[in-house]
């Protein structure tokens, strides 16, 4: 089987019909080109469609909206309110009893799966096929990825997608991690040494067509500024997961946003050695010493507030390495090989075992810290980071990120703001995406029941809409049953 489809590829490459190039022949409702696959999910295409009796969060916060009726057309949300002029010929959906919100836009997610090869090291595994279409099925239409070990398979899938070859999400991707030497383990990553190696890979990947960068761990604070200075002078963003540069240091060098939050912040750590990341056990000890009402950590939010710096919540990596926590949902179970699944639960058993409660004390602080920037004025952003041990899967844990947020003091309506409309202003896109507003597009996730009220609902995923397309989140789910940690 293997030496057939071998043979196929060796065959389409030497002139026969690749898959990459094979034509789109058929065309929605919204005049978009399709492939027969990705028409297979699709539910709802027709060029006007009206969702009537509709409970509408529009992501900027407002108070939800009860029986709203939201007219889309062509594409585009052109009407919302409680007495819409229904265009004749319309497609009307009676959605009593369902809620419909944004499409979620969040900013740290991957398209790959981690997969532990042994105690020290292990494998970040491309999910090409099955990735894409849980994040649509979650609700998330647009993503961006938080680091690429594949970024020709990443540049290609986002090709693929929007072409309309596959289902998935509109992707912003980041290239290559921009790190130094000195990370063991991953053996997916090139180590950068100087900053001429940093604008060189910055310039390269850019030209290709990334959209992002992000650096990692192991930078110097000269390779930072220059991988920052190159990345804004083509006129993209550069984030970051720092340790050996401060989240200080960073702000100061004008990075745009920082990933994760507290819990991988080196500012507190006594005696940091400058260009030098920490233990990460000191790290850790610098964190739980640490008072959240301190000065320090207002200051620190102040700096970040002022030089206009977002975060990125990434809370269900997190839990999963915290005792006494939920297991992952029976769907994304599924949706995982059974090699994948059975690496996930002898990891978390030792984890949910444990007497050990650092975890979850550092989760409850990063949730406080995420409050109080959120509170400074700091743009918060939502991921969900699909990594850690594989107990982080595509979708499923987007929803998830949602609900800790509502778990760490934010309100539905806030919880459901930063991964809307605040994921769309940091991209610059709120003028397109991000909200329920009539001249936006209509990316929109239909939930049965009510999540203002509580929050589980947003996982009774019904129906997604990309671009005024509906999209079956079931048949989305099904097609890749036992597919995560394989492809």
């Amino acid at each position: 089987m293997i030496r057939t489809r071998l043979a196929t590829f060796a065959w389409s490459l030497a002139g026969g019909v690749a898959l990459t190039s094979a034509p789109v022949g058929l065309v929605t409702g919204q005049g978009l080109r399709v492939s027969a696959e990705t028409r297979s999910f699709i539910t709802v295409d027709t060029p006007v469609v009206a969702l009537v009796h509709v409970r509408v969060i529009d992501g900027k916060g407002s108070p939800a909206q009860d029986d709203q009726t939201v007219l889309i057309e062509h594409g585009i949300i052109t009407a919302v309110g409680g007495s819409v002029a229904i265009p004749s010929g319309a497609q009307s959906l009676d959605l009593t009893g369902r809620s419909v919100f944004p499409g979620l836009v969040m900013l740290h997610e991957h398209l790959f799966y981690t997969m532990l090869g042994s105690a020290t090291w292990f494998v970040l595994n491309q999910e090409p096929f099955s990735f894409p279409r849980l994040y649509l099925a979650g609700g998330a239409t647009t993503i961006r990825t938080g680091g690429s070990v594949e970024p020709y398979t990443d540049l290609n899938l986002k090709a693929a997608i929007d072409s309309g070859r596959i289902p998935g999400p509109d992707i912003d991707i980041t290239g290559p991690y921009l790190n130094g030497p000195g990370l063991p383990g991953i053996y997916q990553m090139h180590a950068l040494r100087g900053a001429a190696a940093a604008r060189k890979m910055v310039d390269y990947w850019a030209e290709l067509g990334v959209t992002s960068f992000k650096a990692y761990t192991n930078l110097t604070r000269t390779e930072l500024k220059a991988a920052i200075d190159a990345t804004h002078a083509h006129g993209l963003k550069i984030t970051g997961h720092l340790c050996s540069v401060t989240f200080r240091e960073a702000a100061r060098l004008g990075i745009d946003d920082l990933e994760h939050g507290l819990l991988v912040s080196t500012d507190f750590v006594p005696g940091k050695a400058p260009d030098q990341c920490p233990a990460g056990a000191q790290v850790d000890s610098s964190l739980l010493a640490l008072d959240l009402a301190s000065a320090p950590v207002n200051e620190l939010i102040q700096e970040l507030v002022s030089h206009k710096v977002a975060i990125t919540s990434t809370l269900p990596v997190f839990e999963t390495f915290a005792p006494h926590r939920p297991r992952l949902v029976e769907g994304a179970l599924d949706a995982m090989s059974t090699d994948a699944q059975i690496r996930y639960f002898d990891s978390r058993s030792l984890i949910a075992e444990s007497a050990d409660s650092t975890n979850l004390v550092l989760l409850r602080k990063e949730m406080a810290f995420e409050r109080a920037f959120a509170q400074a004025g700091g743009l918060l952003l939502a991921g969900s980071d699909p990594t850690g041990y594989g107990g982080v899967v595509a979708g499923f844990a987007d929803q998830r990120e949602i609900e800790l947020l509502v778990e760490a003091g934010f309100t539905p309506l806030e919880a459901i703001q930063v991964a809307t409309s605040n994921g769309a202003r940091y991209l610059k896109r709120e003028t397109r995406i991000g909200s329920i507003t009539a001249g936006l597009l209509a990316d929109l996730v239909v939930v049965r029941g009510d999540p203002t009220t509580n929050i589980r609902d947003i996982e009774n995923v019904e129906l997604v809409f990309k671009r005024g397309v509906g999209y079956d989140p079931a048949r989305l789910i099904e097609s890749v049953r036992g597919h995560v940690g394989v492809n």
